[in-house]
């Protein structure tokens, strides 16, 4: 089987103004010094930071330049992603980029990170590409990974790579480490989950095969990842099992019931919509606070939380 060489760069990203001088830079230096990479991806939001103020078009200008960078450099180029301004909406749109420089396909975030990105709207297609003599590959990005069933339809589509840009700046990357290979291993393929560092993430990119296994991950700071995978490995296991056991891709297949949590009805949804609407989450008590605080209105959602500090992260 043909090898493949996929590398990751995880930069430091800047909100305060456009990185992609820097990206074209760090490009330079990661072909210089690995020509044999034939794939690069980018974190999250890594052209403009995390800032929708710098959305723009699609095709725009950014997205031009990246073409350029995968011209010039003859590789496959995932630019990471950034805020697209499609007229009434605000989507986070990631480009997957040929040698040639065509832009073969986009992909919007399905699952923008609710409710702190109230500003984005959700995209609703999957995106699936085939490098050639290579095999298929599938992106997501960020919050998707969150909920299998996003990786799970991208490998039913065939993708035996999942590209998967990220920005996580805070406290639960740790979880995501860990949902990133259990990914990996249930869908028994290979998961290139890519952060940055700075304003764009606490870093901690992580490669993990189709056995679960992790290939790489990286620290805190600026790093490049170069990566050479083999398909081969993912059709044999999924052909003869993880480590030659289990076989859930052929399990769910063949599976002897239909989830009821999917059916959206009534029922299925009882305790669910039980858990009150999507919002921030509010002080879970006023102890050790001085003064008065206004009492939550009736049927706040507040109301329903417990009597005790509630920690929260976000994306």
């Amino acid at each position: 089987m043909t090898p493949f060489a996929i590398a990751g760069i995880q930069m430091r990203i800047s909100a305060s103004r456009e990185n992609i001088s820097a990206m074209a830079h760090r490009l330079d230096i990661l072909m210089a010094r690995f020509p044999w990479v034939q794939m690069v991806m980018f974190s999250e939001l890594a052209p403009f930071g995390p800032l929708p103020g710098h959305a723009q078009g699609l095709p725009g200008p950014a997205e031009e330049a990246f073409r350029e960078m995968a011209v010039k450099h003859r590789i496959w180029l995932l630019p990471g992603s950034l805020f697209e301004d499609a007229g009434d909406r605000i989507y986070n749109t990631a480009s997957v980029i040929d040698p040639a420089g065509t832009v073969v396909g986009r992909y919007r975030k399905m699952f923008p990170f609710q409710p702190y990105e109230n500003h984005v709207a959700p995209g609703g297609e999957f995106l699936v590409f085939d490098v050639p003599e290579i095999g298929r590959f599938g992106v997501s990005i960020c919050y998707d990974m969150w909920f299998p069933e996003t990786s799970r339809t991208l490998i039913s589509m065939g993708a035996e790579v999942i590209l998967h840009p990220t920005m996580t700046d805070t406290i639960d990357r740790d979880v995501e480490l860990s949902i990133a290979r259990a990914t990996a291993v249930t869908n028994q393929c290979y998961f290139f989950d890519i952060n940055g560092v700075g304003d764009g993430g606490v870093g901690s990119s992580i490669i993990v095969g189709p056995s679960g296994y992790i290939i790489h991950q990286a620290g805190g700071g600026e790093e490049m990842i170069p990566v050479e995978i083999n398909l081969g490995r993912v059709r044999r296991e999924r052909a003869v099992g993880i480590r030659s056991l289990g076989q859930p891709l052929k399990s769910f297949r063949d599976r002897p019931v239909e989830f009821p949590a999917y059916q959206r009805t009534a029922a299925s949804e009882a305790y669910l919509q039980s858990l009150g609407p999507l919002t921030k989450p509010h002080r879970g008590s006023r102890a050790g606070l001085a003064g008065e605080q206004p009492e939550p209105a009736e049927g706040d959602f507040d109301q329903r939380l417990p009597s005790q500090v509630v920690g929260f992260a976000g994306e």
